[in-house]
């Protein structure tokens, strides 16, 4: 897994409208970027609906929320359109970006092993470097507690 203090890796993805986006579109700017397993489930819905809550704050500390899974776009169409998502959604399916923040690991679900992505969040700072990094995170409180850490960073 990355760690905080090395340059957060680039990525060029396509969005719900097929439009493509860069992590290096925002430079000047900090970044959420957050990792989930799969779009209309309930932990990455609640994730999302809780990221959604959160958008206007986090734009009024001018900072930019990413989600990216490896589901489509159309699911991502969807996705956003079922739960009113007003945040950049990205879609991975080939898992360039998965992989290269080394979120696509073994997981254990009720005994049984397989791969697949690690709910991990990325705080990423306006230079492109990684100044945070949430593993594991909970779908109901990671944007509140990212939320919280960098509205505490602004003081």
């Amino acid at each position: 897994m990355l760690e905080a203090g090395v340059k957060a890796p680039d990525f060029k993805l396509q969005d719900k409208d097929e439009k493509e986006v860069s992590l290096s579109d925002f430079a000047g700017k900090k970044v959420v970027v957050y990792f989930y397993p799969k779009d209309n489930t309930p932990g990455c819905t609640r994730q999302a609906c809780a990221f959604a809550s959160a958008y206007e704050q986090f734009r009024a500390i001018d900072t930019v929320v990413i989600g990216i899974s490896k589901d489509s776009i159309a699911s991502h169409q969807r996705f956003v359109e079922k739960f009113n998502l007003p945040f950049i959604l990205l879609s991975d399916p080939e898992r360039k970006a998965i992989e290269a923040y080394d979120v696509w690991q073994e997981k254990k679900n009720y005994g049984k092993v397989s791969m697949g992505v690690v709910r991990t969040t990325y705080i990423i700072d306006e230079k492109g470097m990684i100044e945070k990094v949430m593993r594991k995170v909970k779908p109901d409180t990671n944007a509140a507690e990212i939320l919280e850490y960098l509205q505490e960073e602004k003081m």
